[in-house]
């Protein structure tokens, strides 16, 4: 059997959500308590916009071959306030079952200076408002990659 090159399934989009987030509230923790509550097995970050501080980050470092593992890795916090630009990503079944948001974010500082990767988690500054559209999808899930060693998306097999 040939290495396919890409993956894919085709989805309908299900219930839309326009969610404000409370100030000093984590950002992870209420997108994966929304779609806890609400029974949403996959969606997609669609928009979000507002202000966020202690913003944690793992990015991959410069010159880092596959897999990636936590050597290779850069975890950093950027304090903020910063003016959050964009958060964008995805939520689907983990290994355990239950959501993995990986979310990646796009923020400046007051400087202009513009930051962003991987987020882990933030918290809303002043106000966080986020567009998420619940993906009607089967067969998608995220484990652990051994070939690039992060977590990725898995599809089984039709």
């Amino acid at each position: 059997m040939q290495d396919k090159a890409f993956w894919f399934r085709e989805y309908k989009q299900g219930r839309r959500f326009i969610v404000k987030i409370r100030p000093e509230e984590s950002i992870t923790k209420c997108i994966t308590e929304l779609v806890t509550q609400e029974k949403i097995n996959c969606a997609v970050v669609l928009s979000a916009i507002g202000s966020v501080k202690n913003v944690r980050l793992k990015d991959i470092k410069s010159g880092a071959r596959l897999p990636i593992s936590s050597a290779r890795l850069i975890a950093h916090e950027i304090e903020g306030p910063l003016e959050l630009l964009g958060l964008t990503g995805n939520v689907v079944p983990g290994e355990d079952g239950k959501p993995d948001c990986h979310l990646h974010i796009m923020a400046s500082k007051s400087s202009g200076d513009v930051v962003g990767g991987h987020m882990y988690d933030a918290n809303v500054f002043a106000t966080c408002e986020i567009v998420l559209v619940e993906l009607s999808v089967e067969g998608i899930e995220r484990y652990q990659s051994k070939s690039g060693g992060t977590p990725t998306l898995f599809f089984s097999e039709e």
